[in-house]
């Protein structure tokens, strides 16, 4: 008895491991909590990257590091502090540290990965953002007392700093060719091409810039209340894309690829430099604001406030791409190409205008999933709300045997299924 009991017993606890294994390979297409290690009520302010080792700057708490993507997290030397932002310079971290009611704050540095942190020259500073040109480190700051701030350079290593000519509260900073940009307080974005000898307001007067990245020769600027502006001529003029107003917190480019994170709408994704963004909060508990976000190692980190940390993979995230600026006037799910295929196929969808005489778009929710020959669920592809548009996602079916599949698109008042054929 006690026998058959010990195999009952192995056997559902064998189960049990090999269902949590499934859900969470299941889950890398939405965001996933990573809280392990510091709980899962944090406020994250920054995150950053140094070789195979992830830090997370918080509330109170410190900096945090994970040396397995996220698993788990543990406090560095530097644990009793609120941290908002990071540079990484050679194998040295930077962070910028708040201003405490004693007065003390400014830039901490650590050269053993954040082991042990060692103050540098610049205190009593709140340091909102850094930006690395060549071997030159710029922080911008805040001082609450008299609510100024200014854009401080270190040319050896954070040792000295000097305080260059701008007086404004600094929200951002970016480094893009020879210059730095300066999103600031009330008073827009700076333009320095001389190592902040000398600065130039470059638009968005008396608003607040809260985030700039680059992409290309593109520069992005995230504002309060007034979402995504894009610059092609180095600054001089300003478009806004078609993120009009949600309150940016934070933005991140990789590839063609630019992610922004908001105040209380969580994060969108735009392929197309801001023509079209797209909603990515699938698997948040609730759609949080977004402080800071990650790209590293095949995925996609998620800072949130009092939320902690989130991860999801970068691929699938990516997975939906809008690749058409022409709005169609009806649903219309396409034959997937190539097919045959082996292993990956391309599968276009098209979604109409709201005022389509044919069919109701909307944006609403789309699922687009794959079934195998018996009609099992293998896959969901698309699971998000949509703007109208042409877009297309890739199926990779190199888990998957060789044999015939169909993939459904279903929205609200629509759906189509389709056969396909993968051949190994």
């Amino acid at each position: 008895m006690k026998k058959l009991i010990y195999k009952v017993l192995t056997f559902t606890l064998a189960l049990l491991i090999y269902n949590l294994t499934f859900n969470i390979e299941n889950c890398k297409s939405q965001w996933v909590q990573m809280p392990n290690g510091m709980g899962t009520g944090q406020y994250v302010f920054s995150l950053t990257t140094l070789g195979n080792n992830i830090f997370a700057g918080t509330l109170d708490s410190g900096v945090y590091i994970s040396t397995n993507n996220g698993a788990t997290w543990a406090q560095t030397g530097l644990n009793n502090r609120t941290v908002y932002s990071f540079a990484i310079l050679g194998n040295n971290i930077f962070a910028g540290i708040e201003m405490d009611s004693l007065g003390s704050g400014g830039v901490y540095i650590s050269t053993n990965n954040g082991t042990s942190w060692v103050q540098t020259s610049l205190i009593n500073q709140t340091i909102w953002s850094f930006a690395i040109l060549g071997n030159n480190i710029f922080a911008g700051t805040y001082s609450s007392g008299s609510y100024t701030g200014s854009v401080f350079l270190s040319t050896n290593n954070g040792t000295n700093w000097t305080q260059t000519t701008l007086s404004r509260v600094i929200y951002s900073l970016v480094a893009f060719e020879n210059n730095i940009f300066a999103g600031t307080a009330s008073w827009g974005v700076y333009r320095s091409a001389n190592y902040g000898t000398n600065w130039t307001q470059m638009g968005f007067n008396y608003l607040h810039v809260y985030s700039l990245a680059t992409m290309g020769n593109y520069i992005f600027a995230g504002l309060l209340q007034y979402g995504v502006y894009l610059s092609t001529n180095n600054g001089l003029n300003w478009i806004q894309t078609n993120m009009t107003d949600k309150d940016i917190r934070t933005l991140v480019t990789f590839g063609n690829n630019i992610f922004a994170g908001t105040s209380n709408y969580g994060v969108f994704f735009s392929s197309n430099n801001g023509t079209t963004w797209i909603e990515k909060n699938q698997g948040f508990n609730t759609i949080s604001t977004v402080r800071a976000l990650l790209i590293t190692n095949g995925y996609v980190f998620a800072g949130t406030a009092n939320q902690s940390i989130w991860r999801r993979s970068y691929d699938e995230t990516i997975g939906v791409k809008n690749i058409s600026t022409e709005i169609p006037n009806k649903y219309n799910l396409e034959q997937n190409y190539p097919n045959p295929f082996n292993p990956i196929t391309i599968i276009k969808f098209d979604i109409p205008d709201l005022n389509s005489p044919l069919r109701r778009g909307a944006g609403g929710m789309m699922v687009l999933k794959v079934y195998d020959i018996l009609g099992k669920e293998i896959e969901t592809l698309v699971n998000e709300k949509l703007s109208p548009g042409t877009y297309e996602v890739t199926f990779n079916g190199s888990n998957y045997s060789s044999g015939i599949y169909f993939y459904k698109l279903t929205t609200d008042s629509f759906n189509e299924t389709k056969r396909m054929l993968m051949i190994k």
